[in-house]
């Protein structure tokens, strides 16, 4: 599961010092108040307000220095340190929309093969099989499809079947096109008429 990312606090108070900066509340020459008055201004610790000050110390945007308080230095740093912000923010914010994505194809892809899974068990019971209902054949380590494309092995011409999904070690492929490579380990899902079980089978394994 996937957790979105959460700006810390002292970085927020930087934030807001260097937009009160570049907006002109502070004027830049100007001292503002020490780190105790910042800490109950947000209702932070003085630790919070040291790392927030020591942000934008390290931009050049202010100086502290003790018994002097916080000296404001650069108006346009202010300006390009909020920039900076914004683009890290975006770009944290691209990688959580991302991952959430992913986390919904996953499950996604999961579910089919489930659903999958009950239609080969369902079918599996009845004696007559219904042309389109994919049978499930496992490639055999030593078969002759590994390494080779689906359109390579001209695979309906030599069975009659018709691949729906392939199940690799990469996830679930659906329709896999005919430049789709088999690899050790994929599972094919066929349809075919009732004869084409026994043709992939052998196919495999010749």
């Amino acid at each position: 599961m996937y957790e979105s990312t959460t700006t810390p606090m002292f970085q927020k108070i930087a934030l807001d010092i260097a937009t009160a900066i570049y907006t002109g509340e502070f004027k830049e020459g100007e001292k503002i108040h020490g780190r105790s008055t910042l800490a109950g201004k947000y209702n932070v610790s003085p630790e919070t307000i040291r790392r927030a000050i020591k942000i934008l110390e390290d931009v050049d945007v202010v100086v502290s220095e003790r018994g002097s308080g916080i000296t404001i230095l650069s108006k346009e740093k202010a300006f390009k340190y909020i920039n900076k912000f914004r683009n890290i923010e975006s770009v944290a914010s691209y990688k959580t929309i991302l991952a959430n994505q992913i986390a919904k194809k996953n499950e996604l892809e999961n579910d089919i093969l489930e659903t999958i899974d009950r239609i080969i068990d369902y079918t599996s019971r009845l004696s007559n099989i219904n042309p389109i209902t994919p049978f499930e054949i496992a490639i055999p380590e030593n078969s002759k499809l590994i390494g080779k494309s689906i359109s390579e092995l001209k695979f309906w011409q030599h069975t009659g079947a018709t691949i729906v999904a392939v199940k690799s070690k990469d996830g679930l492929v659906l329709s896999p096109g005919p430049y789709f490579t088999f690899e050790i380990g994929d599972v094919l899902l066929v349809i075919g008429e009732d004869k084409v079980y026994n043709a992939v089978k052998l196919y495999l394994e010749d």
